[in-house]
């Protein structure tokens, strides 16, 4: 295989691969930092032998089964052979030919729910998901958090800790334990899925391979636990993930909804994600991804920006501010008010939120003042929201955006 075919071949595996590998090998040798040194050692040893051997036909099996052999190694060199005996004695029986998980999905949800488990406290459990399930980065998470990345990294690092000394298990919990777990774990897939969506680093606006795996991984929860939250959820980024394609023009600046093709959506994924908020309705157990699948169902049915039926994704947005309260659905809400009593409404709506204090550096809050600003003529005071949206933007595609409304309107 020639070199620049060998380097595409093995970014597209360690893309796809990475965090299954990761996932199996957490199971195979007990502990996050050895699969993660191994990890890193299996894709070591890819890069150096495929260019030269080939691809194998399953990478995934070859990578798991070098790492395995490299952390046995590591162990042997290090001279702690009797503290790793437990971990060899599980692997010996199949040292030579270690046998490929019939259902490689399960190893990431013994993951996911060891990484929810509720014996960490509620942020680190989001976090480490994050990093060890999704793969990102402190730093990403950190952005995704407004919070400080050493902060992040202390919440990770502790999590890892309680695992291994509370000896909390790699498993899928009973049914019986899965519904007090299923919130933090969709709260998780969720934040993956949002990260992908909306990147906010790298020059592309989105992930698609974490848009990807989110969904993935919410089919899995799907058929683990058809709960109708799960559900909602699950068609929720499905509904997203349907115009995905439109949101972007070929230079990679961003399309509004109201300037979308709306033939080019996925009708196919639309449907779906149709069929999945009728059951969960069905169910009478309607939690915020159902609602807030609900009204995307609206915005993906409506053949125009126009023709969309606000007066019904305002009552939504309603009912959801009431079941879960947040900041952020309050904000779209006051985009939904513009639409229905028009721009006065929407700004009067948008400056108590901020006034509020909790989206004081959320970017996207001034946006939509400055967008409400400059439909109501508010020339000076919407360059003003401009700026201070540009001055919190740190996402190539979405700054871009910004710019060229505020040069729009100054031109103007």
């Amino acid at each position: 295989m020639n070199r620049p075919g060998a380097n595409a071949a093995f970014e597209t595996i360690y893309r796809s691969e990475k965090r299954r590998v990761l996932a199996t090998l957490i199971r195979l040798l007990g502990g996050f930092e050895a699969a993660e040194e191994a990890l890193q050692e299996a894709f070591t040893a890819a890069a150096e032998r495929w260019p030269r051997d080939g691809i194998p036909q399953n990478p995934y099996a070859w990578l798991v089964s070098t790492g395995r052999f490299k952390a046995i190694d590591r162990w042997r060199k290090q001279a702690r052979l009797a503290a790793a005996m437990p971990e060899l004695t599980a692997l010996s029986d199949e040292l030579y030919e270690p046998a490929v998980p019939e259902d490689i999905s399960d190893d990431e949800l013994r993951l996911i729910f060891t990484c929810c488990h509720p014996a960490l406290p509620a942020d680190a459990r989001i976090a480490l998901t994050l990093r060890e399930v999704a793969g990102l980065t402190t730093e990403e998470i950190a952005r995704a958090y407004i919070a400080p990345a050493p902060t992040i990294a202390q919440r990770i690092v502790r999590a890892k800790s309680k695992i291994r000394e509370d000896a909390i298990p790699y498993e899928v919990p009973s049914h019986a334990q899965l519904p007090e777990r299923l919130e933090s774990v969709l709260r998780v897939i969720y934040l993956i899925f949002n990260e992908g969506y909306a990147a906010t680093e790298g020059p592309g606006l989105t992930r698609a391979d974490l848009c990807a795996e989110a969904i993935r991984l919410g089919r899995l929860m799907v058929d683990l636990l058809p709960d109708p939250e799960a559900m909602g959820l699950l068609a929720l980024m499905l509904l997203h993930e349907a115009r995905h394609h439109t949101r972007i023009d070929q230079a990679g600046d961003i399309i509004l909804l109201e300037d979308q093709d709306r033939s080019l959506w996925d009708r196919r994924l639309i449907n779906e994600a149709g069929a999945l908020v009728e059951q969960a309705f069905a169910a009478r157990k309607i939690g915020p991804y159902v609602l807030q699948a609900a009204i995307a169902t609206v915005h993906a049915n409506a053949s125009t920006t126009e023709g969309t039926d606000w007066a019904q994704i305002v009552t939504l947005y309603d009912v959801l501010l009431r079941v879960d309260p947040s900041p952020i659905a309050a904000l779209n809400r006051a985009a939904a008010l513009s639409k229905r009593d028009g721009p006065e409404a929407g700004l009067a709506a948008i400056e108590a939120i901020i006034q509020q204090g909790q989206l004081q550096n959320y970017p996207l809050a001034y946006a939509a003042r400055a967008d409400m600003q400059r439909q109501l003529g508010m020339v000076e005071a919407a360059v003003d929201s401009y700026q201070r949206a540009i001055a919190l933007t740190r996402q190539p595609a979405e700054l871009r955006f910004l710019k060229s409304r505020l040069a729009a309107l100054s031109s103007g």
